[in-house]
This record gives structure tokens, sequence and C-alpha cells, in this order.
């Protein structure tokens, strides 16, 4: 009698999320943990946010420290201290927590999508992470040089001192704007990717990508001057014209564009397809039959006999 070391066992969640032999309470469940799970990881991150939150108050008040006549930053409610570095946990613990809770999230949709649509989503998460620590980066800069631009620009003579959660949400604010805005090329990469446009259509929208950038990059800037519009307005260019080489790659790889046009050279001709038919005589036409009077209408009934869609 053979002996079976192992159990053999049944198709796993994921195998039966993709096939659709899941019931509706078996998704909801499955939801449930995937929830749990996520919020079990942003608690973690939250409780060791809270070591983190000094480090991160100090790193965020550097620029405010450099400007000339600075004191320290001011307190003006007995609560906006641990406000502060609850906030700060906070953001903390969704960076910390963003591996668990976006696979998590990650687990529940993929099943739902095809096998080469996973494989992206795989890269484009990937790249999505750095594109948005540089933005977060860059913010930090032009926060820098903004405040300087600010401080210089206004009424002189004046005693530096700002309220500290006002600045702190001034900041995050920024590194939050700039990072999400540095996500753009991945969306262009998703239209091509998934076939919604060509980047042949991409480049035809170049200006309308130079002002759009521009007027965001102007209106999310914090100061009126020339560097942080600049620098932000270049940094979404470029990475446009990234996407824009990327899109056109993989249209090559893919041939599309040119299902039409295989096999021809760019100075030939398109064949024609003038194949002749002999004309064969028409099939005879017989006379067409008279058209039987019509029946008579039968009257209508006594109001008592009829009945409407209620009765």
């Amino acid at each position: 009698m053979a002996l079976t070391l192992f159990k053999k066992r049944g198709p796993s969640r994921f195998e039966r999320a993709a096939d659709g032999s899941m019931t509706l309470i078996e998704h909801l469940n499955e939801l449930r943990t995937r929830l749990f799970r996520a919020s079990l990881a942003i608690v973690a991150g939250l409780i060791a946010g809270f070591f983190l939150a000094e480090p991160a108050f100090d790193l965020f008040k550097r620029p405010y420290e450099k400007l000339p006549g600075a004191t320290n930053l001011q307190l003006l409610a007995p609560t906006d201290g641990f406000t502060i570095k609850l906030q700060l946990a906070m953001w903390i613990g969704l960076i910390l927590g963003s591996p668990v809770w976006m696979y998590q999230l990650w687990a529940f949709v993929a099943p739902g999508l095809h096998k080469h649509e996973r494989r992206w989503a795989y890269v484009f998460v990937g790249i999505a992470v750095p594109l948005f620590a540089a933005g977060a980066v860059l913010a930090y800069f032009v926060v820098d040089k903004s405040l300087h631009f600010l401080v210089e620009a206004g009424i002189g003579g004046l005693t530096t001192a700002f309220e500290a959660k006002r600045y702190i949400d001034f900041v995050t604010t920024m590194l939050l704007l700039f990072g999400v805005a540095f996500e753009f090329p991945l969306l262009l990469l998703m239209l091509n990717f998934t076939g919604v446009v060509s980047a042949r259509r991409l480049a035809g929208w170049w200006r309308a990508v130079i002002f759009i950038c521009t007027a965001f990059a102007a209106i999310v800037t914090p100061d009126p001057g020339i560097f942080g519009m600049v620098s932000l307005a270049s940094a979404l260019v470029l990475l446009y014209l990234l996407a824009l080489g990327v899109a056109f790659v993989n249209d090559r790889r893919k041939g599309r564009g040119k299902e039409l046009y295989a096999g021809l050279a760019d100075d030939e001709i398109s064949p024609l397809d003038d194949d002749r038919e002999p004309v064969a005589g028409r099939d005879r036409v017989d006379a067409p039959e008279p058209i039987p009077a019509p029946e008579p209408v039968a009257g209508p009934l006594p109001l008592e006999r009829r009945f409407d869609e209620s009765t």
C-alpha cells in the first residue's frame, strides 16, 4: 500500500477567486481579512512612528532654522505638540506599513486581472514608490528655497516665528503634492500599455502637457518665485518625455500602427483588390401578387367586458 506523505490540498483562495468559484460571502470574508491585516500593519507602523516622529520633526524644521532671525517654532494650544507628533506618526506608519497594506490590496484585486496585467502591475508598483520618493525629495528642496524667498521678499525687521502645526501641515502637504505629481508618467504608460492611446497620440499632446505641467507647478509651489515652479514643471516635462520614449518602444515591440501596412516599404503603394468578375444577366422578376383586401375590424367591447392591466 502506497503511503502518501503529503495530503493533496484543494485550490487556494487566489485560484478560487481567479476562476470565479468563490461565493459573495466568501469574497466579503476575504475582504474583511485583508482589511484587518492591513490595519494591523498600519497600527504597527504607527507605534514605530511615535519613536521616529521627533527625528522627522527635526528634519522638517531644518529649512525653517536656516531663515535669518528664526526663533523656535511656536505652539498656540496645549494639544498642538501631541497633535503634531500623532500626525507625523501616522504618516510614518503609512509609509512603514505600505508593503503590507499594498500587498493586501493587491492580493484582493489581482485575481480579477489577466496574467500579463498582473506582471505589468508589479512593474508599475515598483516604479511608483521611487517616483513618489523623488517627488518628496524635490519638494523638500523647494520648501527650503521658497521659505527664504518669502521671508526676504516680505517686510524686513520682523521676527521670524512660525506656528508649529501650520508649518508641519505646510511641509507634509508639499511632500504629498509633489509625490503624487510624479506619478503622472505612470498614468500615461498605463493608457499606452492597455492600448487606449498610442505613443504617436501621446506625442501630439505635448503642448497641452507642457501647459498643464506649468500651470500645476505655478499653483502648487508656495512662492511666486521662479525656482519652485521651474523645478517642478521641468521635472514633470522630463518624466513625460521619458514615458513617451517608453511608449514608442512598446508600440514598436507590439507593431502597433503597422497592421494595415505590414510587409510594405515606405515608398510602395498599398495593393488594390482589382479582381474582375463577369457580369451575368439578371434573373427574371415575376409580377407582384395582388394584395388581399383587409379584414373588417371588430368593434369595441362593452365597458363591463373591458379589462386593464391591473384587473
